[in-house]
């Protein structure tokens, strides 16, 4: 919650006149739209506050690692490293965009922007008992604008200082005041304790862990195959409202193996106890055995209205093969999803289509009168498509015949310049044969892809298939080193700034902007959509407008989403009533010493 403090307030001097800018107190951040708990709220409204605390859940995770710096620039880092930090505000897992306190209690700043204080929690403390102090806020910051990766350093560009003004309260200045930049900076920064990474560079791996803050910290591990996270007895933030309810493991393990078959073998053999499936046939035909039928494992469907990832594959536009966006539409047609879908999905799967799927924002229909006067400084930048059609993408019967589909996708190559000669796609200029790569690091993304690959050589297109393991695969990807993957871009509730991240051409050098855009009308977009952030009836026509020109540039071949969690677990797991709305809430459960007295002694 926040306040506007009547009788504090900042006199600024500009252009010789006086002018009063109010200071505002917050217990909350909130990105979009009004928090949902008060100020003196006890606990979310998801959890069970008397929650037991003990015994361990063990997860598994595909691939190995090589580094407890979730920070490096190069290596893999262990699963959950990234947890080891507290952060000054923690989110709400039923809100889109709000965040309470966990390090900060609250935070003062301008209602101009210009400049935030933070004040740290006096109790914060590290694992090795040295208070959080606001000198560590700074150094942070500091830390990760040196050493960080480079999308950090742009984002942040607006940030004067970060400071220490006394030994509990940060202040940050602002260049150039920025909402969204200034809320990002404070809502999600991990604290680092100065003391351990002083005299280490932030950008490279570390082989052994690091000095944490938050309730799990790293108590045994080996090197690649395994890292255990013990609660931490006197964790400082156990009874603040954020935490109730929450971390009530009292061991959390991850174990590695080398692929998707054989870590769900694992599972049903009982090496570790929870597993949210993403493959549809092994949810269709996998999920069965004597402990399934003796009960021991409890296989669910828990539907739900998330906002869903763009799954896809996507191309590397800079790649030369994939620079003309008439040649990208034209292998879009060459995913038969409806085939697909009831062949080897079992009929699970729904066609993704936007990149904000299952929200409002979505562009269905032709373009609004809000959606026109958005586009229309941009107008002879963008698809022109964008303004006459519905973007759906190809359709087929399911019949796995689609000579329809491959006739438009050879007038778009010919369109392109491109035309099949001795059965083999070739550049009418060049001679050169159309043959590129799709590298993977997972078997079932081969099983996947075969079927395009399929319907790509009736088109005399060679699409070869290239399995990485996640070290070179990871280092390719930052690289830009790949024609084509199967990613994905993440789910977007609302159009937030983090799609500068994503899409804007001065993000180019981010793994996140994987398709390497760099459009001038989307670079409006994003930025429009940044600095808009107060004002939702405009956010939602640039949403909306947003995601058509994306869609028309066809940067990705859209997948499929499914609105259920696949969920099974062996049963010595009890969990709240109300499950978080965009969450399934694992940190929420606890173990049930009645359930798990009746499994075998192996996963009690």
């Amino acid at each position: 919650m926040m306040k506007r403090i009547s009788s504090t307030v900042m006199m600024l001097l500009v252009s010789g006149s006086i002018n009063a800018a109010e200071v505002i107190e917050a217990t909350s951040l909130v990105g979009f739209g009004e928090a949902k708990y008060a100020s003196d709220f006890n606990h979310f409204d998801y959890v069970n506050p008397k929650a037991p605390k003990g015994g361990q859940v063990t997860y598994a995770q595909v691939g190995t690692f090589d580094s407890f710096n979730r920070y490096a620039s190069r290596g893999v880092s262990a699963a959950g490293s990234e947890t080891i930090y507290d952060t000054l505000f923690v989110p709400s897992s039923d809100e889109i965009d709000s965040y309470y306190p966990l390090i900060a209690e609250k935070v003062r700043y301008a209602d101009d922007y210009s400049w935030m204080e933070v004040d740290i929690n006096p109790k914060a403390r590290f694992h090795d008992g040295e208070p959080i102090k606001a000198s560590d806020v700074a150094f942070t910051f500091d830390k990760f604008m040196t050493q960080g990766v480079a999308q950090y350093k742009v984002y942040f560009k607006d940030v004067k200082s970060v400071t220490a003004k006394s030994p509990l309260t940060a202040r940050i200045e602002m260049t150039t005041p920025n909402r969204e930049v200034l809320l990002a900076l404070v809502q999600g920064m991990n604290v680092l304790p100065a003391h351990f990474w002083q005299d280490k560079n932030l950008s490279e791996p570390l082989n052994t862990p690091p000095l944490g803050s938050s309730a799990y910290k790293i108590s045994t591990y080996k090197p690649g195959q395994s890292v255990t996270y013990t609660l931490v007895d006197d964790y400082w933030a156990k009874d603040l409202p954020v935490n109730v309810g929450r971390n009530n493991f009292k061991n959390i393990k991850y174990d590695y193996y080398r692929d998707e078959t054989v870590t769900l073998e694992a599972f049903k053999a009982g090496e570790y106890d929870i597993r949210e499936e993403n493959v549809a046939k092994f949810w269709a035909t996998m999920y069965q055995g004597s402990n399934f039928d003796k009960g021991y494992i409890i296989k669910e469907e828990i539907p739900h209205q998330i906002p869903q990832s763009m799954q896809a594959f996507v191309f590397n536009t800079e790649s030369s093969y994939f620079s003309d966006p008439k040649v990208r539409e034209a292998l879009s047609y060459a995913m038969d999803f409806e085939w697909m879908n009831k062949s080897l999905f079992y009929s699970q799967y729904n066609r993704t289509r936007s990149y904000f799927q299952n929200t409002e924002y979505e562009a269905t229909g032709l373009p609004s009168k809000g959606e026109l006067a958005v586009l229309d400084p941009i107008k002879d930048k963008v698809p022109p498509r964008v303004f006459t059609e519905t973007y759906e993408p190809p359709v087929t019967d399911g019949s796995g015949r689609i000579r329809v589909q491959l006739r438009k996708a050879l007038a778009l190559m010919k369109e392109a310049g491109w035309e099949v000669q001795n059965k083999v796609m070739t550049n009418v200029e060049t001679g050169e044969a159309f043959s590129f790569e799709l590298l993977m690091y997972s078997p079932t993304t081969e099983r996947l892809a075969i079927p395009v690959q399929k319907n790509l050589k009736l088109l005399g297109i060679d699409m070869r298939l290239r399995t990485v393991d996640t070290t070179q695969y990871i280092k390719r990807l930052r690289d830009r080193d790949f024609d084509m993957v199967s990613a994905g871009y993440g789910a977007n509730p609302y159009p937030s700034p983090n799609l500068l991240i994503a899409w804007n051409s001065n993000f180019i050098d981010s793994t996140y902007n994987t398709a390497g855009v760099k459009d001038p009308s989307i670079d409006y977009l994003t930025e429009q959509i940044a600095n808009s952030q107060e004002d939702p009836e405009k956010l939602l026509d640039l949403g909306r407008a947003l995601d058509r020109v994306l869609q028309w540039n066809f940067f990705v071949i859209p997948q499929w989403h499914i609105s259920k969690f696949r969920v099974a677990s062996w049963d010595k797991f009890s969990r709240p009533e109300l499950r978080p709305k965009f969450s399934l809430g694992k940190d929420t459960w606890w173990i049930d010493p009645e359930k798990a007295a009746k499994l075998p002694e192996k996963r009690r």
